[in-house]
């Protein structure tokens, strides 16, 4: 395959696994009005379920080894239950542009795991532009002029989030290798809807009950981005690893913090755009090692 064709795939699905995974923190928080965040990640994880058990049928995804299930389920638990149950959780104490900010710890907790894990290399310039980036995060979180209170039970929960999406990315590689970046999150995104069936009956009564642009957040959240972005972030990592793969969703909080401003009149402060842009400085920075690995990769 081209070079130049394989850079421009790679970055293609760079650019739509920020933008839906952006857009899904102000619609969980519109979603929240009407649904309790389990119920909601319960519908989420429902929907997207049912999409890809259709495309896996049209598709003739075969099914797993029994001998994998159990690591499997694993990450389809840290994955996806914990993670879009946590998130919703945390939502309910912090804004939509602050969960995307805590969340963009992902790649840090990633690129630590794969580094004592996986071995994989990780340069000096990427840890570099890695603390930029976090230092950006940083600065948009307390330029967000949340009640720390408030804040402390939203912070923690989107932690854990962030923790059981980074345990995600990283122990999939085996998998990966083995099932291909299709077939392996068709498995784990229905595994983690299993773990949520107990909160469907309240789900579905919610509802019916919610107005009609909740019902809309609920039914987007789950056909876009509980779907795409895993395809396209697992195909990243498949072409250029872990820690690189990831490290490039430090821009999803910033375009969140646009989107949530048009979606929910969220505006952030001064220091929030400051944050934003050394964020973007750190992204640009580690940019170039993605690169150099983009190119290996494809030779």
């Amino acid at each position: 395959m081209n070079n130049s064709k394989m850079t421009a795939k790679v970055y293609f699905a760079f650019a739509i696994t920020i933008l839906l995974w952006a857009s899904a923190f102000p619609a969980i928080k519109l979603a929240l009005n009407d649904f309790k965040a389990e119920n909601l990640s319960a519908l989420r994880l429902l929907i997207a379920a049912i999409i890809l058990l259709f495309v896996g049928i049209i598709k003739k995804v075969k099914l797993p080894d029994i001998k994998d299930l159990p690591f499997i389920i694993l990450l389809g638990f840290c994955g996806f239950t914990v993670y879009h149950t946590a998130l919703s959780f945390g939502e309910y104490f912090v804004s939509a542009g602050v969960a995307s900010l805590i969340v963009s710890t992902t790649p840090i907790f990633a690129a630590i795991l794969a580094t004592f894990f996986l071995k994989e290399n990780f340069s000096k310039l990427a840890w570099i532009g890695s603390i930029i980036a976090f230092l950006g995060v940083a600065l948009i979180s307390l330029g967000n002029g949340e009640q720390i209170n408030a804040m402390v039970i939203g912070i923690i929960l989107v932690i854990i989030a962030s923790v059981g999406e980074s345990i995600y990315f990283v122990f999939q590689s085996k998998y990966l290798a083995k099932y291909g970046f299709f077939p392996l999150t068709i498995y784990t995104i229905i595994a983690g809807a299993l773990f949520t069936i107990i909160f469907l009956p309240q789900a579905f009564i919610e509802m019916y009950n919610a107005h009609v642009s909740s019902n809309i957040s609920v039914i987007y959240l789950g056909a876009f981005p509980t779907v795409i972005p895993y395809f396209a972030l697992a195909y990243t990592i498949q072409k250029i690893g872990v820690s690189d793969a990831t490290i490039s969703l430090y821009l999803t909080p910033a375009i969140s913090l646009i989107l949530s401003y048009f979606m929910l009149s969220e505006v952030p402060t001064i220091t929030a755009i400051i944050g934003g842009i050394i964020t973007l400085i750190g992204v640009t920075i580690t940019s170039s090692n993605a690169s150099e690995s983009i190119n290996e990769e494809a030779y």
